[in-house]
């Protein structure tokens, strides 16, 4: 019977060191797949902190294009008949993600609206979040989506082509619902209205400008629309890019936090196993 003992206790004292042993890989795996996060947050972080340099430089001088549109609008007042009201939606976002709430807070609003009666409403989603979001629900009133926005700035020539499609659609009035920069750590989401042709002809103060045509008046609402979208799109990618720049560096000092509480757990766990061999070394010592 003691004999039996004997050879029982050997083996209860390897099982424990395999759990730890087990227990110390496991840890070890999961402090190095964070690591490996933390550097790709950091990296991805010092990408955003350029691009965002770049994004508030050409913000500054896309800004005239949106002002002089905005208070050509102003001005006007344009009058918008309610027989068969048609409206627009123009949700700019992007293809990426990664970036904080920037898309989820434009396609809210949107929600939100269609919510209340989406019959008579169209959305152009520019950029595929946007899309994503809206398509499960409300996939009907989605009529164009422009792809593979936010790789690349955008430009003129950019919003210039979105116009024209856009231009193609039968609307009433509209809007154009953006995140409006305002600092490195803040944005908010902000509409531009937008109106048709015959809504822009049909103004009592379209006298007050000299030789309005109607050739001058549709190249103009061209222009105009082109502008609104470059500025728009100026505006979303300069909040975007401080919206990721944050949200990267917040990820990166959580994965430090996460990588000292696992450095601490792997070095009491790994004493633990230490002092649990020399206790068995010792016991059985004892038991000679």
């Amino acid at each position: 019977m003691l004999a039996r003992t004997s050879i029982l206790q050997p083996f209860i004292g390897q099982q424990q060191q395999y759990r730890g042993m087990a227990t110390l890989k496991a840890i070890s795996i999961r402090l190095k797949s964070v690591k490996n996060i933390q550097k790709i947050t950091q990296s991805m972080k010092m990408v955003s902190a350029a691009k965002y340099a770049r994004a508030e430089r050409e913000l500054r001088q896309a800004r005239p294009y949106g002002e002089g549109s905005t208070v050509f609008y102003e001005k006007l007042k344009p009058e918008v008949s309610e027989e068969q009201p048609k409206k627009l939606i123009v949700a700019i976002t992007s293809d990426r993600g990664l970036c904080g709430a920037v898309h989820t807070t434009v396609a809210r609003q949107i929600r939100n609206e269609l919510q209340e009666g989406g019959e008579n409403i169209q959305v152009v989603c520019i950029g595929d979040k946007s899309r994503a979001i809206l398509q499960r629900l409300y996939g009907k009133n989605i009529v164009l989506v422009a792809n593979e926005v936010g790789r690349k700035p955008p430009t003129f020539l950019d919003a210039a082509r979105i116009a024209e499609q856009i231009s193609r659609q039968q609307y009433t009035s509209g809007k154009i619902v953006y995140n409006r920069f305002k600092s490195v750590v803040s944005y908010v989401t902000s509409e531009l209205p937008l109106y048709n042709k015959e809504a822009v002809a049909a103004s009592p103060n379209i006298a007050l400008y000299d030789s309005v045509d109607e050739d001058v008046l549709q190249s103009y609402m061209e222009f105009s629309l082109a502008s609104l979208l470059y500025y728009t799109l100026k505006e979303g990618a300069c909040s975007e890019q401080s919206s990721r720049m944050t949200a990267m560096d917040n990820a990166s000092k959580n994965a430090g936090e996460m990588i000292d509480k696992l450095t601490l757990t792997f070095n009491r766990t790994r004493q633990a196993v230490i002092t649990r061999e020399l206790i068995e070394i010792i016991s059985g010592a004892s038991a000679l």
